[in-house]
Formats: structure tokens, sequence, C-alpha cells
């Protein structure tokens, strides 16, 4: 791109961000049309992942980071960037901002979704996941080493992050009242594969306490950093930071 060209782009008034996205994540895209104001932009690249989504396949994600980083919009700003897949993102702790670099701010789901319960006021969660048990604790055992306190946890025993995004709206609301727990103060519903952003409405009305999935809080954590107004589902859209 000539720099006359590229001067025309950053003074265009959208809001750039870019996402990193599992190779087989069928659902993030979505989401992020439903959440994303209309004077934003969203640049993805993908990431090669190889199910089923055990430590040891997630942990393979972190050496390709940089390159997949480097593939979103080269010299264009952007606001901020997501990496999306909350279980790698629990397995690879800080080595995720490590590996991205200092471009623009990095969010990941699970750092998003501290964040937003600390805007919550929330101190205890029941976690929900469509992972095998194993995978679950992954993103359990992360929570509670960030002092957030997981009262439940509760997976569907899927292996195959495809399999995730082809549940059934109602498959998702019934599994998420299951996981609830009388102590916990919210419901996260972990995997950005996974299509709850349609129903986190249905499924706080029926709770009546926050829901937030990995999705939700990812792109709200996004805008909330790069302080952008915005509207979306569930009581974690109507919470700023700034």
């Amino acid at each position: 791109m000539t720099g006359k060209g590229l001067s025309r782009m950053q003074r265009d008034n959208l809001a750039r961000f870019g996402l990193i996205a599992l190779a087989t994540d069928l659902t993030i895209e979505g989401d992020a049309a439903r959440l994303l104001p209309a004077n934003c932009r969203l640049h993805v690249t993908r990431i090669a992942f190889e199910n089923p989504t055990t430590r040891e396949n997630l942990l393979r994600i972190g050496p390709h980071l940089r390159a997949a980083a480097d593939l979103l919009v080269p010299g264009v700003g952007l606001r901020g960037i997501g990496f999306g897949c909350t279980s790698a993102a629990a397995v690879l702790g800080q080595g995720v901002e490590a590996a991205i670099g200092d471009r623009a701010p990095v969010s990941t789901p699970g750092g998003a979704a501290l964040r937003g319960f600390r805007a919550l006021g929330v101190g205890r969660i029941a976690l929900m996941t469509p992972y095998l048990p194993r995978t679950a604790d992954l993103v359990g055992d992360y929570f509670q080493a960030q002092g957030l306190r997981v009262v439940r946890r509760h997976s569907m025993g899927h292996a195959d992050d495809r399999e995730m995004a082809m549940l059934s709206p109602d498959e998702v609301v019934d599994f998420a009242l299951e996981s609830d727990h009388p102590e916990a103060e919210a419901l996260f519903i972990s995997c950005t594969a996974l299509p709850a952003v349609p129903v986190i409405e249905r499924i706080e009305a029926r709770l009546g306490k926050p829901v937030v999935s990995s999705n939700l809080a990812l792109f709200w954590a996004m805008l909330d950093i790069a302080a952008i107004p915005a509207s979306g589902p569930g009581r974690l859209f109507g919470v700023r930071t700034w």
C-alpha cells in the first residue's frame, strides 16, 4: 500500500480491531458482528489448531501467535487485538500478550471475563463449558489463580470445537441452567466456539444474575479498553469502566 493510501485509511474514522481466531472456530466472527458497533471494523486472521481440545494441543498454539498477529492489516493502527480461545489463553497465561507484542492492547476471553466480573462486583461464579472435564479445569484453575472463586464446574463433554458450535440454542440454555449454583453471583459460559451470545438474555432472565460468555466478555473488554460506547445483550454491556 502506498503512503498516500495508508494515510487515507488512518483518517477514515473507523475503530479497527484485530482478532486471532482458531482455524476451527465457526462462531466468533458472527458474535463479533452482533456486538461491535457500526463505527468499528474487525480484521481477522486464523491460526492452526488440531482437535481435541487437550492441554497439549492448546500449548502448540503459542509459538504461532506472533506470526498470526503480524498478518493483521500490517501498518494500520488497531485499537485492540483479541485472541479467540478461552482454554488456550488459560494455559498460555501471560505468554499470549508476550507473543502478540505491544502493537495494541491484547484481550483474551479469560482476562476479559475477569475485567467484566470486577466491573460487575462479582467474586463467585459457576462455570459452564462444552469441553471435556479436564479441559474445563484449565479454565476453572485459571480463574481460581486470579482470585475468582469458582463454586461449580459443569462440562458438556465435547472434544471438538466444531461440534460445540453446532449445539442448538435450547441445548445451550438448558445446560446453562443446569450449570448454575446457589452461591454463584454470575455464570460464565466458556468457549468462543459455543453459540451462547444469542441466548445470554434468555439465560439471565431465568437465573436472575449476570451471564457472561467468552465472546461477550472478549468484545466488551476490547470496546471498554478503547473507551468506545456500545450496546449489547446482558448486564455486562450495561457496564463501563471509563
